[in-house]
Order: C-alpha cells, then sequence, then structure tokens
C-alpha cells in the first residue's frame, strides 16, 4: 500500500509540473503591428546623415525638402517621406537619398535609399552647409511661422504645408522655408527660419 501511496504521489506532482509548464510562443497573443509613423525633417537629416558617411566621410547637405505621400499622415512639422541632397566636397559629387516610412510611388523605399551620384559644381546658388549648422527643426520653424502667419491662415483655412531646407545668398546660415501650398513656385505665402537659430529671418508673398 505504501508503494501505491509514492507512486500515486509522484504522478499528481507530475501532472501539476506539466501544468505549470510555460506556454508555447504559439499561445501568446501577437503585439498590434506599429503604424508608420511620420518624422521631422532634421530627424529624416540624420538618419540620411548616418548612411550617407559610408559613401563620403566628409558629406555636407545641400538641401532637405519633405515629400508628401498619402500613406501616411503628416502634421506638426512632420512628414510620411523626405529627400535629402549631399554633397562630398572631396569629390565634387553629390547624392540625393530618400527616407520613408513606407513603401509608396515615386520609387520611394521604406527607410534610407540612395540615388547614383552626380557631379557637382559649386555657386552661390547652390550651397552646401556643415552638419553641425543644423540645429532647428521642422516642428519649432512651424511654430515660428504659424506666429507670422495667423492673418494668412485665417483667410485661407487647411493649406498644405511644405519645408525645404537649403543655404541662399541673403542669410549666412541655412534656413527652414515653411512653404503653404504644393510648391515654392505655386506657393503665395512663405516663411524662412533660421535652422541655426531658430529666429524668424523673412516672409515671402
Amino acid at each position: 500500500m505504501r508503494t501505491i501511496a509514492v507512486v500515486f504521489t509522484a504522478s499528481v506532482l507530475f501532472l501539476t509540473g506539466c501544468s505549470d509548464a510555460p506556454k508555447s510562443p504559439a499561445a501568446k497573443k501577437e503585439e498590434p503591428k506599429k503604424e508608420p509613423e511620420a518624422i521631422t525633417g532634421k530627424n529624416a537629416f540624420f538618419k540620411v546623415y548616418v548612411t550617407a558617411r559610408a559613401w563620403a566621410q566628409d558629406v555636407q547637405c545641400l538641401n532637405v525638402v519633405n515629400i508628401p505621400i498619402s500613406e501616411v499622415k503628416g502634421g506638426e512639422g512632420k512628414s510620411g517621406a523626405w529627400r535629402v541632397t549631399v554633397v562630398s566636397p572631396s569629390k565634387l559629387r553629390k547624392r540625393t537619398y530618400t527616407w520613408s516610412a513606407v513603401e509608396a510611388e515615386g520609387n520611394l523605399h521604406a527607410g534610407v535609399f540612395p540615388g547614383p551620384e552626380e557631379a557637382f559644381t559649386p555657386s552661390p546658388a547652390a550651397r552646401m552647409f556643415v552638419v553641425a549648422a543644423l540645429k532647428a527643426d521642422t516642428d519649432a520653424a512651424l511654430k515660428v511661422a504659424e506666429g507670422k502667419s495667423a492673418e494668412y491662415m485665417k483667410k485661407n483655412p487647411g493649406m498644405r504645408i511644405n519645408y525645404l531646407l537649403e543655404a541662399g545668398n541673403k542669410h549666412p546660415n541655412p534656413a527652414w522655408r515653411v512653404i503653404w501650398g504644393d510648391s515654392v513656385g505655386t506657393s503665395s505665402h512663405s516663411v524662412f527660419v533660421d535652422a541655426t537659430t531658430g529666429e524668424y529671418l523673412e516672409t515671402r508673398h
């Protein structure tokens, strides 16, 4: 009888242990897939910069522009895709990269995607600038621009806002151009914000 009791107790302990065994990975609930998110211009530039440094150690920025895409909602200084053009002074070559939150039309691929190399000739109209000059981001530039555009925004509600970063001849530092409308050429209102100091520079109509 004692032997039977021992065997019975061992069986109970074994079954209890089995019931406490960890569940298989398949039994776990799958985490919800994270939706793609828009990012700011400065964030996009530095994502590109990491990749571009593998192409040329001396890369400098020529321009940054947002690319509106229907797949990802922008707003508050953010966009679902960006185009960044960098220059290698030593090679006298430039290269355009894109960053996109998703695969999209226009040869946009998720993440950083490099374009072909092109010849580059320095000129006053195409000034490159060092990475350290980019301190103010698009979300901050938007707030400054909106503060100078209350009347225009009231008369033109719901307009798309785009962003362009470049170094022109008029201002010593590169500037974010906050553009109301689909492009620079068709816009009737844009505000320039210093990309180094974050200060308001001018308004163009």
